[in-house]
C-alpha cells in the first residue's frame, strides 16, 4: 500500500468519540458477579411506575378470574385448540388474527420506542415489575439497602437466618401464585386452584407451575438485572430506532461538569467556577436497578425508569439548585438544538399502526363466526342408488366459533332438482363441530359432465341472523 492509498483510507475512517468514565470515589465499580443493593427513592416518576405496576399486576391477576356469558373471559384453551376473548373465540384457522395482533404490537413497541426510548423496559415489562416486587419485600424483611448489605456480610445468626428464609419463602409463594395465575390462562383459573391446593392436579399442569415458579424466583429474585443485560434481545436491537429527538433520561453534563462536594449552605453563586451542579453525590448509581451510572452518557443497560431522575431531583431540592440535571431530554435538547418531535419515522409508525388496526377491526367484524368442513366419500366418488339417480356421500363438519348454541340450515344449489338425505337443520352447540354425513342425489340427466360444481350453504337461523356462509365442492358422475 503507497503512501496515497494511506492518505485516501485515513480520510474515509469513521472518527471516534472519546468517553471520559469518571472514577467515583467510595464506589466500586459494577461487575457481573456483584450484587446490586438498589436504595429505595421516592419522587414523581417512582410513584408513576409504581402506580402504572400496580395495574399492571391488578390486570394480570385478576383477569383470569373474571367471567364473560358464564365463560372465562380470557381462555387460551391449547387442549381444545381455541382461544376465548371475552365475546370473541379464535381457532386455528384465525391465527391469521392472532398474527395481526402481534405484529400490532410490535410496531407499537417500535413507535412508543422511537418516541419516549426504552420506557416499556422501566414502567410495563414483567421482568422489571416482578424485580421491584421482589426488592419490595426485600425492603419490608431486610430493611434499607445498607442494612441488605450489611446484613449478607454478617456471619449467620438467627436475625440473619429467619429474615433470610421468610423472605425466601414469601418469594416461592409469591412466583407460585404468579405461576398458578399465568396457568389459568390456559387452564380453567378455578380449576387449577382448586386442584392445586387439594393435590389433584395433572402432572403435566403440575410440571408447569413448577417450572414457572421456579423462573419466577430465579428471574426476579436472583437474576434481576443480568436478564436486562445479558438475555434481553430489545436491549439489543432498541437503538436502531433511537434517533436524535428520542426522549431518554440523560445527564446534562454540559451543566452538572466539573463535579465536585460542596457545602450546602454556600452559595452556588460563590463557588469556584469550575464547578458544576453535579455535587458527586453518587445517588444516580445507588438507586439503579441496573446499578449503571447514567452520567456516563447513554448506555444500552438503562431502561429508563426515571429512578435516578427522581434521586438528582431531590438532591437538587436541597441543594437549592434547579431541577433536571438528569432528567428525560433528547440529545438535540442536550445541544441547545430545536427538538422535532413530529418527525418521519414517528408519523410513518403512527400511519402503520393506524391502517394494521383499522385492517384489524374490519377483519373481526366481518368475520363470520361459523366454518363448514366438506370431506367426500374416498372410497366411492359416486353411485347409482335403487331409483337410478347419481348419489355422492359427504361429510359435513360445522364448527360453531361463537359461544352461544345456534342452530343452522343447510342447503346446495349448482345443480337443478337435487335430493338431499339427511337433516338439513342442525343445533350446533357453542364452540362445538357437529358432524353430519349426508349424500346428494341428482337424475343423471341434470348433470352436464361428469364433474360438476356445487355449492353448499349454510344460514343461521335461530337466533336469527344474516350470518351466511358459501363452501364449493364437486358432484361426480358415474362414468
Amino acid at each position: 500500500m503507497n503512501e496515497q492509498e494511506l492518505k485516501n483510507k485515513s480520510a474515509v475512517q469513521i472518527p471516534v468519540k472519546n468517553i471520559v468514565i469518571h472514577k467515583t470515589k467510595g464506589v466500586e465499580t459494577y461487575q457481573p458477579s456483584d450484587q446490586i443493593y438498589v436504595r429505595k427513592v421516592s419522587g414523581f416518576f417512582q410513584k408513576l411506575r409504581q402506580r402504572m405496576n400496580l395495574v399492571y399486576f391488578a390486570f394480570f391477576a385478576l383477569l383470569p378470574w373474571v367471567q364473560f356469558n358464564g365463560h372465562q373471559a380470557v381462555l387460551f384453551d391449547i387442549e381444545a385448540q381455541r382461544f376465548t376473548i371475552f365475546g370473541l373465540t379464535l381457532w386455528p384457522q384465525d391465527l391469521t388474527l392472532l398474527a395481526w395482533l402481534f405484529i400490532l404490537g410490535a410496531f407499537l413497541l417500535f413507535f412508543v420506542t422511537a418516541f419516549l426510548g426504552r420506557v416499556w423496559c422501566g414502567y410495563m415489562c414483567p421482568q422489571t415489575v416482578w424485580t421491584f416486587i421482589f426488592i419490595w419485600f426485600e425492603e419490608k424483611i431486610e430493611g434499607t439497602a445498607n442494612k441488605r448489605k450489611n446484613l449478607d456480610s454478617q456471619k449467620m445468626d438467627f436475625n440473619k437466618f429467619w429474615r433470610k428464609t421468610l423472605k425466601h419463602t414469601s418469594w416461592v409463594l409469591f412466583s407460585l401464585f404468579t405461576a398458578m395465575t399465568f396457568v389459568g390462562y390456559f387452564s380453567p383459573m378455578r380449576d387449577v386452584f382448586i386442584d392445586v391446593f387439594t393435590l389433584n392436579t395433572s402432572l403435566t399442569i403440575a410440571s408447569i407451575i413448577l417450572f414457572f415458579t421456579f423462573a419466577t424466583y430465579g428471574n426476579a429474585g436472583w437474576m434481576r438485572e443480568t436478564m436486562c443485560l445479558h438475555m434481553c434481545p430489545y436491549a439489543r436491537f432498541q437503538s436502531a430506532m433511537f434517533d436524535q429527538n428520542t426522549l431518554t433520561v440523560s445527564y446534562d453534563a454540559e451543566r452538572g461538569e466539573n463535579r465536585g462536594p460542596r457545602s450546602r449552605k454556600k452559595d452556588p453563586k460563590e463557588l469556584d467556577s469550575d464547578l458544576g451542579d453535579c455535587i458527586d453525590c453518587n445517588l444516580c448509581v445507588q438507586v439503579c436497578p441496573t446499578g449503571i451510572d447514567i452520567r456516563n452518557g447513554l448506555q444500552y443497560e438503562c431502561i429508563n425508569c426515571g429512578a435516578c431522575v427522581d434521586a438528582c431531583d431531590g438532591v437538587m431540592d436541597k441543594m437549592n439548585y434547579d431541577r433536571g440535571l438528569i432528567r428525560y431530554a433528547t440529545e438535540n435538547d442536550l445541544k441547545g438544538k430545536k427538538v422535532k418531535f413530529f418527525r418521519g419515522k414517528l408519523i410513518g409508525y403512527a400511519i402503520v399502526l393506524l391502517v394494521m388496526t383499522t385492517l384489524l377491526v374490519l377483519e373481526i367484524v366481518n368475520r363470520v363466526p361459523v366454518s363448514l368442513d366438506i370431506i367426500r366419500d374416498r372410497n366411492e366418488l359416486s353411485k347409482e342408488n335403487f331409483n337410478g339417480d347419481i348419489e355422492n356421500v359427504y361429510t359435513l363438519k360445522i364448527l360453531n366459533m361463537s359461544q352461544t348454541d345456534n342452530t343452522y340450515k343447510l342447503s346446495v344449489r349448482g345443480i337443478e332438482h337435487t335430493t338431499w338425505h339427511g337433516d338439513q337443520v342442525i343445533k350446533v352447540p357453542a364452540a362445538d363441530v357437529y358432524t353430519l354425513p349426508i349424500s346428494i342425489s341428482v337424475d343423471p340427466y341434470e348433470l352436464e359432465s361428469y364433474m360438476n360444481d356445487i355449492t353448499f350453504v349454510i344460514e343461521q337461523v335461530e337466533p336469527e341472523s344474516d350470518i351466511k356462509l358459501e363452501h364449493e365442492s364437486r358432484f361426480f358422475n358415474k362414468r
